[in-house]
């Protein structure tokens, strides 16, 4: 995909290289429940998912915009963008992620907030949901309004989907801003309240939570198509059958049990990617939701 240079005057990024404490500026010392992450990585590290996501309780939300403005800040991120190909990449897509969807909340009359990224290897402490490894695979957190990435993941996603190129890459970091646009349009505090008072249904809804996120990605993508360069969804259709939850658990050698799936199958993911990337509605990812 052909993204543009990234602006750092448009992006709040940082490193925590391996462990560094702190987040994107957002709300300090804020307690969370479960971080909302995209548990990618708890079956392909041989995890039990079921040990590491659990149902995602309240959150405390503090409204501090994502970042300061100055030329100090600037000139960090200008390192951090800089500091890897990966690094680099994620900057530039953050900077169009940013634009494409701020015009898009304008046109529809609705406020919005940049959330933050933090490119991390190994481990990572945020400001809004605890400590993170590598592990958790690239997660959210709606406290802190933050992006977390372990760079690293990309090498693991690289052998899982067979592909190296640069949009399986970018489908990750798109997806984990959808879940931000949830956040910021109240739809993940729905969701929360809804697991708490139905528990019955809160996979049913986590599954749908992750599957807009996925058409989220796609929508992004389809939004900038004349970025988009020959091949470029096959590999991100490729990433998302990989990670889908009865490949991942079929690979971990694990029963395939629906009730246990937080991010849906493969051809589910798949077609989520689609439908985002085909449509030119932004209410077309409601449908995840529709009938629950």
């Amino acid at each position: 995909m052909r993204l543009g240079p990234f602006d750092t005057s448009k992006i709040n990024v940082r490193s925590s290289d391996g462990g560094g404490g702190g987040g994107m500026g957002g709300a300090r010392g804020v307690g969370c429940g479960t971080l909302v992450i995209a548990l990618i990585g708890a079956v392909v590290f041989g995890l039990d998912p079921m040990q590491t996501i659990g149902m995602v309780e309240s959150v405390q939300q503090q409204g501090a915009p994502a970042g300061t403005s100055g030329g100090g800040r600037e000139m960090d991120e200008q390192v951090v963008c800089t500091s890897s190909a990966y690094a680099t990449e994620a900057c530039n897509a953050l900077t169009n992620l940013n634009d494409t969807w701020q015009a898009s909340f304008a046109r529809s009359g609705l406020p919005f907030e940049q959330p933050g990224l933090d490119l991390f290897r190994g481990q990572v402490d945020t400001e809004g949901c605890g400590s993170a490894t590598s592990a958790a695979g690239p997660f959210y957190c709606p406290a802190d309004k933050g992006i977390y990435i372990d760079t690293g993941f990309y090498d693991q996603l690289a052998q899982m989907s067979g592909t190296g190129g640069d949009f399986a890459r970018l489908y990750v970091i798109a997806h984990e801003y959808g879940h931000h646009l949830q956040n910021i349009t109240g739809l993940a505090n729905q969701v929360r309240r809804e697991q708490q008072r139905n528990p019955a249904a809160a996979n049913r809804l986590q599954v749908a939570m992750e599957l807009q996120a996925d058409c989220y990605a796609g929508m992004w993508a389809g939004k900038n198509r004349d970025l988009i360069d020959p091949g470029d969804l096959e590999e991100g259709l490729k990433a998302a059958s990989a990670i889908g939850d009865d490949t991942l658990m079929r690979n971990a050698g694990q029963s395939i049990n629906p009730e246990n799936f937080t991010h849906g199958t493969s051809r589910q993911r798949m077609t989520a990617l689609r439908l985002g990337l085909e449509s030119t509605n932004d209410a077309a990812c409601n449908v995840f939701f529709e009938g629950t």
